[in-house]
């Protein structure tokens, strides 16, 4: 019996980009909503529902494995991770993790567990880590570029493929092997039983290889990037592509494909009763059945039929388009030579790609080709794929520079970050984006905007968006528009136009950038503070009053639930920052009754609240009164003094108070404050809040410039030093101290000794970065 669609789950709001299948009746998925959702049926014959959802952070979740019942996890555990770097451990009836695991340095976005427990995962920052017990045992280095796929095998065994296009074998923390063959980035693995294992890549093939390293098989008929491999119980080999199809292989003949109305088909995963499970960028799960009994009723598949035929394939994924040699409807008398094949007929003025089943004897249409994207698929160029990558001559005898370029990029940004990547005079930029136009032409593909690939897609993921009807601008949520609520994602407003090399990965869009400048143009000082400004007020709102409702029902209720007068002073606090436009102030006793509900509602629940405050210190600082007070009062109610390091709930907490602090610009911050925030040991501290901090010291040195008094000067710089001398991985983080450090040197009666030895910190710190800006304005400082 052929496979057909047996349920769809809907439920997330962008990609999904991994599923798992527990058991027949429990299908877990991730997604780019920042959530993982756990659905269940009773039995075979139920719909699913979502059961759970996972919060695993507050952004994207790119990978899922299941760790089966244990002594510790009596339910087993849900594993994820995604971009935060943590991987977290749910009880599948929890949205509370029992387990965070920490030790990657960027997007977690691979994941196995082996027959004994035994985690491993891949990530960005080119390693993989092995996970016993919940307790790191190996770092495995060796790849180059990101670790796109793991395997873990049992008996201490491991794979690891990778965007360097090739495959390890590890023994224990040791390389006992490497697979070579892919001719583009590996990103799934699957062991076959009695074989080995098998591999997919961006070259559009499989391979299946002996643990000895001879590849057994190449399965080519995918004809774009092949994301995810499964094996069902019987041994089939199912594989998901970016060309839309799911691939059914036996033996290594393809024996069936299923079209996705969809532009990526991400993961898919085999269930122990035969059938499998797939997740899309349409932000649907899929449950696919060869058993009859199972499938979705006629209408659903009838609809189903419908939503794959209203698609637009770009021509690439079909071969080349040449209308005038097309046939016409008459070429579908005629049967097909292989499951999957595909042709073209001239159909009107547009030209239909049909595929043959051989389940249905019968030509079924897939889609409109339109023009194709690029001339060729996607380009890997530095980890990252792209529709184009073309190459630029700007001087005879040099070789010619790549500009990569995405469809959906606004092609000013994209010239943009080729002059600053390139180091070439801004001048050029008109030319470049003229290039870029005249070479490129927008596609109808048939699908959303919000369900690209971020990642590898580049410039398809726009954060900034315009906020949808209907909403206030100073609240636009910088990657869902207006969605849900995402405390730690709040940006800071525009400034000076940048490269999206400079683009700060943790606040949003708006990387802090004079750009490369002439050298003849001074950057420093820098008078305009920068502020966390950006939110979503209502998801707030409705979130702090679930959390209130959800604490008067607690044991509790009596101590953590709001007072009426409490209550009073958050609903105007609400009314006040949905205003349009925000004006007038707020009364100074109500952020000090906002904080009294901080400082006693339980860790978990007080984001919110902090954010709230955040916000306040940005439209209405004249009700924080004085602000070196509320400074130090809001950091003991988020025990900033205790991260030792923090679980997640404190760091959130902390980074959202950093960000309220920053938002005050430095007015009388207090030398109890810098003292400490320079007390906190640095390396505990999250990207999020040493950004935040960064921002701290930026805004405080704006302020000292417009009082032009030395102040608390010294005590700032120290803050400064400490993060200079400690931050080794962001630019962006340096950047902002460096300038903070060079403003303070404009100031009057500094001693000479103390001028020398910020030269000398903010030089040395600009030295571990290949960035202009850093170069720029360490020069400037250095020449004082």
């Amino acid at each position: 019996m052929p496979f057909k669609l047996s349920a769809s789950l809907t439920g997330h709001k962008a990609d999904v980009r991994a599923v798992l299948a527990p058991s027949p009746n429990h299908v877990v998925s991730a997604s780019r909503d920042a959530t993982a959702i756990s659905w269940l049926r009773s039995s075979a014959g139920d719909a699913f529902a979502p059961s759970i959802t996972y919060h695993a952070g507050e952004r994207y979740v790119n990978a899922l494995a299941w760790v089966p019942p244990s002594k510790d996890a009596p339910e087993g555990l849900v594993a994820t991770g995604g971009q935060e770097a943590i991987i977290n451990l749910f009880p599948p009836s929890s949205s509370d993790p029992t387990f965070s695991l920490l030790g990657h340095e960027a997007n977690v976005c691979a994941l196995h567990v082996g027959p004994d427990g035994t985690i491993i995962s891949g990530s960005w920052d080119a390693t993989a880590r092995v996970w016993r017990d919940y307790q790191e045992v190996y770092t495995l280095k060796g790849h180059t570029q990101s670790v796109w796929a793991v395997l873990a095998l049992g008996s201490d065994q491991y794979l690891t493929g990778s965007a360097d296009r090739n495959i390890i074998l590890w023994q224990g923390r040791k390389q006992a092997h490497t697979y070579k063959g892919h001719t583009d980035a590996v990103r799934g693995l699957v062991a076959i039983e009695g074989l080995g294992f098998a591999s997919c890549s961006n070259d559009a093939e499989i391979r299946v290889w002996s643990l000895d390293g001879d590849c057994l098989q190449t399965l080519s008929g995918h004809t774009s990037f092949v994301y995810a491999l499964a094996v069902t119980p019987s041994g089939l080999l199912l594989s998901s592509s970016e060309d839309r199809f799911v691939r059914v292989w036996r033996g290594g003949e393809c024996i069936q494909t299923i079209v996705h109305p969809a532009i990526s088909v991400w993961s898919v995963a085999a269930m122990s009763n035969g059938d499998f499970v797939t997740g899309s960028s349409d932000g649907v799960v899929r449950v696919f059945s060869e058993t009859s009994e199972r499938w979705a009723s006629e209408e659903d598949l009838k609809t189903y039929d419908a939503a794959v035929q209203s698609q637009a394939l770009p021509s690439q994924q079909v071969g080349d388009v040449k209308k005038t040699d097309l046939p016409g409807p008459e070429a579908l008398d005629r049967p097909g030579n292989k499951e999957g094949q595909v042709i073209m007929i001239r159909q009107g003025g547009t030209v239909e790609a049909h595929q043959w089943s051989n389940a249905s004897r019968s030509w079924e249409k897939v889609g409109e080709v339109v023009d194709a994207v690029g001339n060729s698929r996607k380009q890997l160029y530095n980890g990252q794929e792209y529709d184009y990558v073309f190459d630029v001559d700007v001087q005879e005898g040099v070789p010619p520079l790549k500009l990569p370029y995405n469809v959906n990029e606004n092609s000013y940004s994209a010239a943009q970050r080729f002059l600053a990547q390139n180091d070439l005079p801004p001048s050029y930029l008109d030319q470049v984006v003229e290039f870029i136009e005249k070479n490129t032409a927008g596609v109808n593909i048939g699908t959303n905007d919000q369900y690209q690939d971020p990642f590898t897609g580049g410039g398809r993921y726009r954060p900034g968006q315009a906020a949808p009807a209907g909403t206030g601008n100073n609240y636009i949520d910088p990657f869902t528009g207006a969605g849900a609520y995402r405390s730690s994602n709040a940006t800071q407003p525009s400034v000076p136009a940048a490269s999206s090399s400079l683009v700060d990965p943790f606040t949003g869009s708006s990387a802090y950038s004079t750009a490369p400048a002439p050298r003849s143009v001074a950057i420093l000082p820098v008078r305009t503070p920068l502020t966390f400004k950006q939110a979503n007020v209502p998801a707030v709102r409705t979130k702090v009053q679930q959390l209130n409702d959800t604490l008067k029902n607690s044991s509790d209720s009596s101590i953590l639930q709001t007072t009426p007068e409490e209550t009073a002073a958050l609903t105007r606090i609400f009314e006040y920052l949905t205003a349009n436009p925000i004006s007038g102030a707020l009364p100074s006793a109500e952020p000090a009754l906002l904080l009294d509900v901080v400082s006693r509602w339980p860790e978990g629940s007080r984001f919110p609240l902090v954010d709230i405050l955040r916000l306040i210190c940005a439209h209405a600082p004249a009700s924080v009164s004085p602000p070196s007070a509320f400074a130090n009062r809001l950091l003991t109610a988020v025990q900033w003094d205790q991260q030792v390091p923090a679980n997640k709930a404190r760091e959130t907490n902390c980074m959202l108070a950093l960000r309220a602090i920053a938002n005050l610009e430095g007015k009388d911050g207090g030398a109890e404050t810098w003292e400490r925030l320079r007390a906190v040991d640095y390396t505990v501290l999250g990207k999020t809040q040493r950004v935040a901090l960064a921002t701290i010291t930026l805004n405080a040195s704006c302020e000292l410039l417009r009082g032009k008094s030395s102040g608390t000067a010294l005590l700032l710089l120290q803050l400064i030093t400490n993060i200079l001398t400690s931050e080794e991985a962001d630019s962006e983080t340096v950047y902002r101290a460096i300038v903070a450090a060079g403003n303070l040197l404009t100031l009057p009666n500094l001693d000479a000794e103390v001028v020398q030895t910020v030269k000398s910190i903010t030089s040395a710190a600009a030295a571990r970065f290949t960035e202009e800006r850093l170069k720029n304005v360490s020069a400037e400082i250095k020449a004082k």
